[in-house]
């Protein structure tokens, strides 16, 4: 284990990097900006140890970039219809950074905050954050934890937050792979697995359009081993409108259980992403466009990586049909989820 500072932003602000686990199992590197997942190094199937995961050169290029590359993200992942929603009869407005709506938490959300270490060692760092009350507009103050653990081939990621005062909450991890390596170019060729019988269509500002969606007969259906680049070449009207999958899928079962599967044949390596969450948004990096550099330098590009966020549905708060996002005094939000790497034949 080992904390480093590595680099300043330009309002002053030091970097911080923590570095938990070691070779030959996994090796992970989180900075305290954003509690971001900066650098995932594992040892792949073809026996070649690589970074899978996309992230900036410069903690500057993580605050300018709007692509939440690894970031923690918060007080509510996805997107919030307006910036508007109503709790116990009261409206809230919070703020808006996407089309006229909210999107992961609006304009200054937890993927721009300098997070406090609250402790760390060889295999695990936490990380915290209090949100005050009224921060973009939401309701409670808020205080908000993020634990990374890596055991030997997997990394556990628990996300937690009580409040003041009745409010919303919802998180995820903004992490995008590319299992044939960062820099690598895209993940067309990649295998991806959902296990979702229905997804959420939505308008063409991400908002849901109303009720889920059964994915048979559609490029969603992955419900088996699918290319990622057939997928998202589809002339399927919803695809075509977010120049990829952007999309929720309403997730099979309940509690903890593997969710959703990515794999790479020409490293023959897996991920296997496991969560208690009941929705998947599924990102297959649309609008990546070549205008930020990832972690060697490289311009990253569409495709480059794809983002698997567990996560309550967008604009639940305007939805009571849906599972719910209230959080109150007394009680604790919590988000479990884990990444496997493994070896295919």
């Amino acid at each position: 284990m080992t904390v480093e500072t590595v680099g300043q932003l330009d309002d002053g602000r030091d970097v911080q990097v923590v570095t938990i686990g070691r070779a030959p199992g996994i090796e992970l590197q989180v900075l305290d900006l954003g509690a971001t997942v900066h650098r995932l190094d594992v040892t792949g199937g073809d026996g070649v140890r690589r970074n899978v995961v996309l992230g900036h050169p410069t903690p500057q290029e993580h605050l300018d970039s709007t692509f939440y590359i690894g970031g923690t993200i918060g007080r509510y992942a996805n997107r919030i219809a307006d910036g508007r929603f109503e709790l116990d009869g009261v409206g809230h407005e919070v703020g808006t950074n996407d089309r006229g709506h909210s999107l992961h938490g609006g304009p200054d959300g937890f993927d721009r905050r300098t997070w406090s270490v609250e402790r760390h060692d060889d295999t695990s760092v936490e990380l915290a954050l209090t949100s005050p009350d009224g921060d973009q507009g939401f309701p409670g103050e808020v205080r908000a934890t993020v634990t990374f653990t890596v055991v030997v081939d997997r990394v556990d990621v628990v996300m937690t937050a009580t409040t003041s005062a009745p409010t919303v909450v919802n998180m995820t991890s903004h992490v995008y792979f590319n299992l044939a390596g960062e820099g690598a170019g895209t993940a067309d060729e990649h295998l991806l697995r959902v296990a979702a019988e229905r997804y959420t269509p939505v308008d063409d500002a991400g908002i849901p359009e109303g009720d889920h969606a059964v994915v048979e007969g559609t490029p969603f259906d992955l419900r088996e081993p699918t290319v990622v680049g057939e997928a998202v070449r589809s002339a399927h009207p919803q695809v075509v409108a977010a120049s990829g999958i952007d999309h929720n899928y309403v997730l099979d079962g309940s509690g903890s259980r593997v969710v959703a599967q990515l794999d790479c044949p020409t490293t023959r390596t897996r991920l296997e992403l496991t969560s208690d969450q009941p929705g998947l948004q599924v990102y297959t990096g649309n609008f990546l466009d070549g205008q930020r550099r990832s972690t060697s330098g490289v311009l990253l590009r569409q495709g480059d990586g794809i983002a698997l966020e567990p996560q309550t549905f967008p604009d639940s708060p305007n939805h009571p049909e849906w599972p719910s996002a209230e959080l109150r005094p007394g009680q604790t939000y919590t988000s479990h989820l884990s990444w496997t790497v493994s070896a295919t034949a």
